[in-house]
């Protein structure tokens, strides 16, 4: 296989009125930067990356850097371009835009290879272990940085009982924009809502210090959570460390992490019990194979972040039809060692219309993709709606 043609895509589309807030940041809009590429026999891949914060730095990586090499490769297979592009870049691109661009390219390679040889991108990763995956949604976020806690409240449950007419079992909230105490409120309230057999999870994007996390890890135990995703600042392996051993909810993170090399110092250092590689940011579908690796070496469990538009978590699908029961059961259970897959909730059109096909949740679940490559097709219209010039 060789590249021929290279394009980017940087899409934006304003939240406006439904700006919402994690702990960390607004989000006025949706983001995403998307590569096609073009293989000389004409067949078209797509990847993206570029969805954590500005995507031109990724598109600049890619159009300046990355691509004129990718052209010049004589075979553009997803493992050579990797190792290649990675080692070429290592001394000023280990984290970041560098390697969100690879993720891209990386799963454009993918996309076409499985194209060429008419297989869904999980057959090539070894074949299905699964053809639908269980969906938790990510929803719950702040609509405002005050706190009314009659408003605030009755807005919240009325959204996470939306969620479960929806049909979702599983839900991830967010947590950490507030105190400690304001924000048990809102995971009891939320508790109180959807009951005691659905199956909640919490997100504080790496709000809080070891001490605060732990006081809100007891919140969230009382409550029956299944993880405790982001607690502290992913530098801070030691806060990590602390309280997972302070806590007997399970402690999730990864998302802002990088390669095979950040997750091996990542699990070594005793973090985690659930990874959360995003595959358009963490090195792609190649290097998240990797990540994979150590993860079942150390009987820890995947479940990908997932955030950006309907190739990520086309993506992500494939991913996840080939990850494997860790540890095995003989009837597997989702979360407990059952691959999940995250589906926002958040109004997202780079997601909900991008592609032909559509994402639809029955009895819980996603389907996995059956086509060629990444299983879907993208929309070129909506790619013209919101790219930015």
């Amino acid at each position: 296989m060789k590249i021929v043609n290279i394009e980017t895509f940087v899409l934006k589309t304003p939240m406006g009125k439904e700006t919402f807030f994690s702990s960390q940041a607004a989000f006025p809009e949706r983001n995403s930067m998307l590569v096609r590429l073009t293989a000389d026999d004409g067949t078209v891949g797509w990847g993206e990356g570029g969805q954590y914060g500005p995507a031109e730095p990724v598109k600049a990586c890619i159009e300046y850097v990355l691509g004129p090499q990718l052209l010049a490769f004589g075979d553009c297979s997803p493992g050579v371009v990797w190792e290649n592009l990675y080692a070429r870049t290592r001394d000023f691109g280990q984290k970041g835009p560098y390697v969100e661009a690879i993720s891209a390219i990386d799963i454009a390679l993918w996309d076409i290879l499985g194209k060429q040889l008419g297989s869904s991108v999980s057959t090539l990763l070894g074949g299905r272990m699964r053809d639908k995956v269980r969906a938790y949604g990510t929803g719950g976020y702040y609509s405002s940085t005050s706190f009314d806690a009659d408003r605030d409240i009755a807005e919240l449950k009325d959204l996470v009982s939306g969620y479960a007419g929806q049909g979702f079992g599983m839900l991830k909230m967010k947590i950490g924009l507030l105190s400690v105490r304001d924000d048990a409120r809102r995971v009891e309230a939320v508790r109180l809502a959807l009951g005691d057999d659905f199956v909640l999870f919490a997100d504080a994007n790496h709000a809080y210090n070891s001490n605060s996390a732990i006081a809100m890890g007891r919140v969230l135990e009382a409550a029956n959570f299944q993880f405790f995703e982001e607690p502290v600042p992913p530098e801070d392996r030691e806060g990590y460390a602390r309280v997972r051993s302070r806590l007997d909810v399970p402690i999730a993170g990864g998302e802002a992490e990088y390669t095979r090399y950040g997750f091996r110092d990542f699990i070594e250092q005793g973090c985690v019990d659930i990874i959360q590689p995003d595959i358009c940011v963490a090195g792609g579908i190649s290097e998240v194979r990797q990540i994979v690796s150590l993860a079942t070496a150390h009987n820890l469990r995947t479940i990908p972040h997932v955030w950006g538009s309907g190739i990520a978590l086309a993506a992500a699908m494939q991913v996840c039809a080939v990850l494997p029961a860790m540890p095995y059961t003989h009837t597997p259970i989702p979360v407990q060692n059952e691959p999940v897959v995250e589906f926002d909730r958040t109004r997202n059109p780079l997601r909900d219309d991008l592609l032909t096909e559509s994402f639809i949740l029955e009895d819980g679940y996603l389907q996995v993709p059956t086509g060629a490559g990444l299983g879907v097709t993208v929309d070129m219209d909506v790619v013209a709606r919101y790219r930015v010039a």
